[in-house]
């Protein structure tokens, strides 16, 4: 027999952490610890485009998230991820527009799943090849593996 015959199943975890001493939130978990055997997935960048290219929502912060959260959708699935595996996102939203649409959009999306990713939000002055996208989301998703 082999060594990997003789190995015991393993299986990988994913800690969500909320420390005492830092505010709760629904939107974020401040800390994601990932342990053990996982796959890791990383999603570039994803903007409220469709498959031919064409931006969503032209105006539209909330219509804009919505697209990019189907598309992030798209990834995850094509990886064999499902949103609940994502652990850290980071969201690039052009300075000006209103970030409560765009929470509002995405807590739409997330629903009633548990323990949100850690997430980081940045306004940046725009995306200069695309002046229309109002905002941009990549991520990073852990998902454990059966042994």
């Amino acid at each position: 027999m082999t060594n990997a015959q003789n190995r015991a199943p393993l299986q990988g975890s994913v800690q969500y952490i909320n420390p005492d001493g830092l505010p709760k939130n629904p939107a974020f978990t401040q800390v994601v610890a990932v342990s053990g055997p996982v796959k890791t997935v990383y999603v570039g960048a994803q903007l409220a485009v469709d498959a031919s290219g064409a931006i969503v929502g032209k105006g539209d912060v909330a219509a804009q998230t919505e697209q990019i959260m189907k598309n992030l959708q798209t990834c995850l699935e094509a990886a064999g991820a499902r949103p609940e595996h994502i652990v850290q996102w980071n969201i690039y939203i052009v300075q000006g527009q209103p970030i409560q649409a765009a929470f509002e959009a995405g807590m739409r999306w997330w629903g009633g799943r548990p323990n949100p990713p850690a997430n980081s939000v940045m306004f940046v002055v725009g995306f200069p090849l695309l002046p229309d996208v109002l905002l941009a989301i990549d991520a990073v998703a852990a998902v454990p593996q059966e042994g």
